[in-house]
């Protein structure tokens, strides 16, 4: 059975003003970056005499980024109606496949190369946000314009 044709959300206040939905897209995740870190940074304080507390603070960080740049992303860049929790499920996919590659790469780049967990984060960042809009822009919000 397909998926019924919904209409297009209008813009939000970012694509308004800015009309590039790929820039919106960096703007909104430079924001959820940002916040990432914030919430990675505090784990990581929190977590730090635990051995492998990095690790940890990884985990819990990326759970409360996630749902905050579901909203982020979802409200100002890749306007969209219906199919929350649908989309939420896809988005969080997306996510899975930048945090697996984050999984594998952060403890090499801090136990093999001897990188401090922050400035390897910087680095995996470029790839996961080249990953990240791939994905939601093409999964996790794509919507059909037209039955087949």
């Amino acid at each position: 059975m397909s998926d019924p044709i919904e209409p297009e959300a209008p813009p939000g206040p970012l694509l308004r003003l800015i009309k590039d939905k790929r820039v919106a897209f960096l703007i909104v995740g430079a924001v959820n970056t940002v916040i990432g870190f914030l919430w990675y940074t505090l784990f990581l304080w929190l977590l730090q005499a635990l051995p492998a507390g990095y690790m940890i603070a990884l985990v819990a960080a990326q759970i409360v980024s996630v749902l905050c740049a579901f909203v982020l992303y979802r409200r100002f860049v890749f306007r969209v109606r219906g199919h929350v929790w649908r989309d939420l499920i896809r988005f969080s996919s997306v996510y899975a496949v930048s945090f697996g590659i984050n999984l594998l790469v952060l403890p090499a780049l801090v136990e093999l190369l001897g990188w401090h967990p922050l400035w390897a984060q910087v680095v995996i960042v470029v790839v996961t946000t080249i990953v990240s809009y791939i994905g939601h822009n093409y999964f996790s919000f794509h919507r059909r314009t037209e039955e087949s």
